[in-house]
């Protein structure tokens, strides 16, 4: 073989080593939450760790701010696509203001997508809900009527006003609340940023202002840990009945000493792992996120995406005295 041949042959092999090694390169997906520290998000991340364990070829950045804000959101974003990162599936703190950054992301051919808390459909490709919107309302209210069935004041402890996911469920709560729900009096909502401090100091207000109240109903689980715990501080067990979302190892106890009836949720640890398997798929198998579309979300089955490029994973499940014992040495 002619030296010219050689070193064609050896550029050859040299080139096609080199883009196999690229393409043998995990897959990068970043799993952007609205805060760290919180025990919601990080069980999705065990869930995100499992689909990654699943699928072989990813890697999980598991990342978001100390604080619940849009601000701090973007800039966590924006390190994400300096680091060239294959997919963002984020939580977001802001429905609207993340759409220029993602949009960029999108741009360098990043897959974006949103799970639990939702972005404007122009930042995303789709939303992985974590349960239908308008059941969620409803069943957050029915946690509180079913323990009044003479009706009272109720107040909602929700995260930050911009929250996508929990003013949603929010306003499908009130829909229900006439037809559905008479004999209830939604009172006051105010927001306690996800904040451990800021939400107890917001039940306390409520506790304060609604001396009548006869339930808290928080749908963050920060909030409802926080206000279960102001009642029972304040001696106000069997007189005001805190309910929302939980996660059953945070709240056991206060099932337990009946600060609440029940609480419900969904799984976060299929949660994470279901908006993993979707940014896999769209970045790597190009599947493509459009209306009536059937997308697998692994072990969890398949969701069809609606006219928004949205889907719901799962129905809410309630947890009480019968099952919080079980499910809390789950999540």
């Amino acid at each position: 073989m002619s030296f010219l041949k050689k070193l064609m042959v050896t550029a050859a092999f040299s080139a096609a080593m080199f883009v196999n090694a690229a393409y043998a390169e995990n897959v990068k997906i970043a799993l952007v939450v609205k805060s760290l520290g919180n025990g919601f998000f990080d069980a999705a991340n065990k869930g995100a760790e499992e689909a990654a364990k699943e699928l072989g070829d990813v890697d999980i950045i598991y990342t978001g701010p100390t604080k619940a804000t849009a601000e701090a959101q973007i800039e966590v974003v924006n390190s994400l696509i300096a680091q060239k990162v294959n997919a963002i599936a984020i939580s977001a703190n802001d429905a609207d203001a993340l759409v220029p950054v993602l949009k960029k992301a999108m741009e360098r051919g990043i897959t974006v997508i949103s799970w639990d808390s939702g972005v404007a459909k122009e930042g995303r490709q789709l939303h992985l809900n974590p349960s239908d919107t308008g059941l969620i309302g409803e069943t957050i209210i029915k946690l509180a009527a079913d323990y009044l069935p003479e009706g009272g004041d109720v107040a909602i402890l929700s995260a930050s006003s911009t929250a996508t996911n929990q003013n949603a469920w929010i306003d499908a709560a009130k829909k229900v609340l006439p037809e559905k729900f008479p004999k209830i009096k939604l009172v006051a909502t105010v927001y306690g940023d996800d904040d451990s401090a800021k939400s107890t100091d917001e039940a306390k207000g409520l506790l304060k202002s609604y001396p009548n109240l006869k339930a808290i109903i928080a749908p963050t689980t920060v909030g409802v840990v926080a206000a279960a715990q102001v009642v029972t501080d304040e001696k106000l067990i069997g007189k005001v009945n805190v309910t929302g979302l939980a996660l059953p190892s945070e709240f056991k106890k206060f099932i337990d000493n009946g600060a609440s009836q029940a609480v419900a949720l969904w799984n976060p640890i299929d949660l994470g792992y279901s908006a993993v398997y979707l940014a896999h798929d769209l970045a790597v198998k190009k599947e493509e996120a459009k209306p009536g579309a059937t997308l697998s979300i692994g072990r969890v089955g398949k969701v069809t995406l609606d006219d928004s490029n949205s889907a719901a994973m799962a129905p809410p499940f309630q947890f009480d005295k019968t099952n919080i014992e079980k499910f809390s040495k789950i999540y």
